[in-house]
């Protein structure tokens, strides 16, 4: 018996509630077992029950043995004066002076516990993946909306981290997260670090001119800085050259790599996308914020790089002839890692619902994502088939059932009650 599992015992009431008697004798009737507390303090708050003829409001506390009272120093503890009732698995030692005691050894179905044995003790790519096809469709329908929304409020706090960085500026944080999606996992920080050298203000003046565009982004990610052969990546350091003297930028110290990728992931070609985006676009975000399809927003970020990058991925080596557009996964993965959590933090930070369930509903009309997580679960027959289904089992795998909770988990309750 674990702390944890007793709690999920009690918050469902999973036990033999006839003729409860506490350790005294005397008869209890639970009338509510009480809002289970993830804080400090005891494990419910607001229950209440009646013991004999006597009905008490407050606090419940449980333990695995009666004795881990003292040993956790609750009689010391302020908090814990209003614990109407001491819950244990075992009832291991004889105090009359202490707070009532329900002792549920004998109560317990044998069945829950070695269902939630078999759980702790499965190896494999998930712990119920033998009895996971028995959880109905409308748990898996509620349980992916939490777990989306989880996912979403987690990203949420990160963006408010740049938010905070940014002094509030949401098109300027917007810059820095979209910057960091280009660069993929890879190149993601030394893609942040450019982004956050290169003011959008600074951006915005040369918006037209997509030379000096690509020259401030390559060169601000040190991919200006070797001697070149070509005319085109010598005309990119000129205006680089000019334009970092010009308003004393500094340049970014992060390596990018170019090891162990696809040639379309190159940073070079990436970051000619991106300079093409800012060429095309203005005020990104707001036209996000206002956009009323995610059709319109996959539009906006079909973009392709210059035409010199039709003959190259690096500089000084020609390649077959291929225009360098975006691509619709790449765009896909903007919606799903940056746009939706964008709009779900605005939605949050302003406290304006129609963000957030903006963001839900592009995710629904965005692609799956696949990958080793999405495919596991697919290979147990669970559906996946917009990115609202695979951000939701991203979510799941790493944060339930990797960590083993499924105490915590509507998948995990469902099967521990059969």
């Amino acid at each position: 018996m674990t702390e944890r599992l007793l709690q999920f015992i009690w918050q469902f009431q999973y036990f033999n509630k006839s003729e409860l008697t506490t350790s005294t004798g005397e008869t209890v009737q639970i009338i509510l077992p009480g809002q289970y507390n993830t804080n400090q303090g005891p494990d419910f708050s607001n229950a209440k029950i009646k013991i004999e003829n006597t009905t008490w409001v407050g606090n419940i506390e449980l333990h695995c043995k009666t004795s881990d009272w003292k040993k956790h120093n609750h009689h010391k503890d302020g908090n814990y004066k209003n614990v109407i009732l001491h819950v244990v698995w075992e009832d291991d030692i004889n105090d009359e002076d202490s707070v009532p005691i329900l002792q549920l050894k004998e109560r317990v179905s044998k069945i829950l516990l070695e269902r939630y044995e078999e759980l702790m003790n499965a190896a494999g790519f998930i712990a119920c993946e033998k009895t996971i096809h028995t959880v109905r469709d409308i748990t898996w329908k509620s349980w992916k909306e939490r777990l989306l929304a989880e996912r979403l409020m987690r990203k949420s706090g990160n963006v408010e981290f740049y938010l905070e960085e940014s002094n509030y500026h949401w098109e300027e944080t917007f810059w820095w997260l979209l910057a960091r999606n280009f660069g993929i996992k890879v190149n993601a920080d030394a893609f942040e670090a450019m982004a956050k050298s290169i003011p959008l203000n600074i951006l915005a003046k040369h918006k037209n001119q997509i030379h000096q565009l690509e020259g401030l982004l390559l060169g601000q990610a040190g991919l200006l800085s070797e001697k070149f052969q070509d005319d085109y990546p010598k005309m990119l350091q000129k205006e680089y050259e000019f334009y970092k003297n010009k308003y004393g930028l500094k340049p970014n110290n992060s390596t990018v790599f170019f090891l162990r990728m696809r040639p379309g992931n190159f940073p070079t070609i990436r970051l000619a996308q991106l300079a093409m985006l800012v060429h095309e676009s203005a005020h990104l975000f707001s036209k996000i914020k206002e956009a009323t399809s995610v059709a319109d927003v996959k539009k906006w970020f079909d973009v392709t790089a210059n035409d010199y990058w039709h003959y190259h991925y690096r500089f000084d080596e020609t390649s077959g002839f291929k225009k360098k557009k975006l691509g619709a996964a790449m765009i896909d993965n903007i919606i799903i890692n940056t746009i939706a959590p964008m709009l779900f933090a605005y939605g949050s930070y302003h406290d304006e619902e129609k963000y957030k369930q903006k963001a839900l509903q592009w995710l629904e009309e965005t692609s799956a994502e696949s990958n080793s997580i999405t495919k596991g679960f697919q290979q147990l027959k669970i559906e996946n088939k917009n990115a609202f289904d695979s951000q939701a089992l991203i979510e799941l795998k790493n944060e339930y059932c990797d960590k083993k909770r499924c105490l915590d988990c509507s998948v995990g309750n469902a099967i521990l009650k059969g």
